[in-house]
This record gives structure tokens, sequence and C-alpha cells, in this order.
């Protein structure tokens, strides 16, 4: 985006949209972040993050809950943006068993409301946030975007799921043009404390066990913030049209077609195994890891890998970040966030 937009981004105050919005800002765009700031995990790191967007001139700060259709449709009517980066969600695979009213509250009532406020707004582009987590049972690997995603293992898989089919109906029916981003496994400097690159760092440098499911047998397609939010900026510049060569006698389920709609992998593209990531941290923690095995939990799937191909020749993403430098950069900001030696 060469021009200066103004763009809302929701969840700004997570880990991604805080990331997001601070390359924003830094490329001269108007952000209006919103956020409802819960309490799934500690808010503190959220205010932190929050506050460093604060310090930007171009930063205009909502604390909402999306939830609220009068108070979400206010937002946006003050906001006014050309584009929408929609990133606030209930989080967690583990968590929808003990509260799920929070993913249908968060995931689809809030993605309906920000999904009208974009319709009424007429925005340029809406690109949101899914995952991989809608890949489910399909053992299919690397996962591509063609693959079957209807079976998905977790509430919080269902309701990405279901953002992807409501984001679609909206661009059929109202032309307003959509990217979904499969989002697969992000960690670095500022991330959510309740994935393991976080907590697994945490429990070695305090000398306490780590759990480590389904003996250690389980694979994640580990992606660095950067490379997350470079593709993030790239996609929400490249808006999508409808696809005159869709056939609708053998439709593709990447989400080309009859609508301005579309759907991408986001990730690094090489899974790595977990005792592979466990060893990684012991390097740079300097501790050896105590290790409790434990069964695979409800929800969760062995393994990721991510196709990134079509977002490859959509925009030119090309992830740079190894997991051993992300690691590394992740595990020095750790120590110097929370004054670990």
């Amino acid at each position: 985006m060469n021009e200066t937009k103004k763009i809302v981004v929701t969840g700004a105050a997570g880990f991604v949209g805080a990331a997001v919005t601070e390359r924003l800002l830094a490329a001269g765009h108007v952000v209006v972040g919103i956020d409802n700031f819960n309490t799934y995990y500690d808010p503190a790191l959220k205010e932190s993050r929050w506050a460093r967007l604060a310090s930007h001139a171009n930063f205009r700060g909502q604390r909402i809950d999306l939830a609220d259709r009068v108070l979400s449709i206010a937002a946006f009517d003050n906001a006014e943006p050309t584009h929408v980066i929609h990133l606030a969600a209930q989080a967690g695979v583990r968590y929808g068993l003990e509260n799920p009213q929070a993913y249908v509250d968060s995931n689809l009532l809030g993605f309906i409301n920000v999904l009208e406020a974009c319709r009424a707004h007429r925005v340029e582009h809406l690109v949101f946030a899914s995952s991989s987590s809608v890949y489910g049972a399909n053992r299919s690997t690397p996962f591509a975007e063609n693959h079957n995603a209807d079976h998905p293992m977790s509430l919080y898989a269902a309701t990405k799921r279901s953002n992807e089919l409501l984001a679609h109906s909206y661009a059929h029916l109202f032309k307003m043009p959509c990217t979904g981003l499969r989002f697969f496994t992000v960690y670095g400097p500022w991330g959510r404390p309740d994935m393991a690159p976080y907590k697994f760092t945490a429990r070695i440098l305090a000398g306490q066990s780590i759990d480590v499911h389904h003996g250690g047998n389980m694979r994640r397609d580990f992606t660095y913030i950067d490379d997350i939010v470079e593709g993030v900026v790239r996609v929400t510049s490249h808006v999508p049209v409808e696809d005159e060569s869709w056939n609708a006698f053998d439709p593709v389920p990447d989400g080309s077609g009859v609508a301005p709609y579309r759907i991408f992998n986001i990730g690094r593209g090489e899974p790595v195994e977990l005792m592979d990531f466990i060893r990684t941290i012991e390097k740079y923690t300097g501790k050896k890891a105590q290790l409790n095995y434990i069964p695979i939990q409800p929800g969760e799937v062995e393994g990721t890998w991510c196709d990134v191909s079509s977002l490859e020749r959509a925009v030119g993403y090309r992830p740079k970040v190894s997991l051993d430098e992300g690691l590394a950069k992740t595990i020095a900001w750790f120590r110097a966030h929370y004054k670990i030696s």
C-alpha cells in the first residue's frame, strides 16, 4: 500500500495484532486499534503492547468488545476505514472445553458484527485471521488450501471455519473483497504466554517440568512473527477479484471463484518435531528440560505442515526466519521483558 490508508486492526493489543499495527504505523498509515482486553491471559502483557502502540501519533485506540453490535458499528463509524484487518478472536484449543460461550461471542458474534460494519462502510478489503486448525482430521500433508477443511477437531477450529464461510457469503452477496489467512503456530517476542514457546521457556528457566504431549511425537510448523506480519501486509494490498474461469461443476475449495474472496495458508512451511523444538529452547536457555509425558489432549492434532505456494505466487511471500534464529530472539526478549538473567 503505497498511499496512506486508514486501517482498522481488531485485536490490536494481541500478539499478531500489535505486531501488524506497529508495521502499518511505521509505514505511515493511520491505524484504529480495537481490543476488549479480555482475561484469557494476563492483560498486563496486552497493556504493554498497547502502550507501545499509543506512542505513535497515527494510532487511535478503542477498548470495546466486538460482540456488542452497537459499540462495534460506532467504532467503525468513527474510524471510517479503507481497510480492515480482523485479528481479534478467542484463541486456544483446550479452552473451548471449559468456556465454549467465549468462542461463540468473540469468534462468531464478533465476526458477524465486523462483516456488517465492513459492508456498511464499503471497505476496500477485509483481511481476517483463520487458522491451520481448520484442517482438523485431515492427514494429507503439507496442508494446502484445496484440502478438505470440514472435519474440525475443536470448537476453535469450527468457529474459524465458520468465519471463512461467512466471509465468502458476504463477498458473494455484497461484492465485498475478503481474504482469510490460515495462520500456522505463530511465535516470537511479545507472544502469547499460553503457547508452547513461552510456557516451555518460563518453566525451563524456573527449573520446573514441562508437559510433553503424545510422547513427544508431535510436529508444528512454527512461524516467526516477522514473517507473518510481512505476509499480512502484502495480502492487505492484494485485493481479490472474481475468477471468471471458475467451474461450478468442479469448484475449487480454496475460495477462488464466484466471489472476490481468497483463502491462503501463511506459515514457515517446515514442520518441526516437538523434541527438536524443546532441544532448541534448551540450547538458548542453557538449561535442561524436565519432561512430563502426558497423552494427546482433546482437540489437538498430531502435526501441522503448511504449503505456502499459493501465497508465494500471489504476493511473493517467502518466510525468512529459521526456528533457531526465531527462538534465539524470542528467548532473549523473554529474559529481558521478565528480567530473568
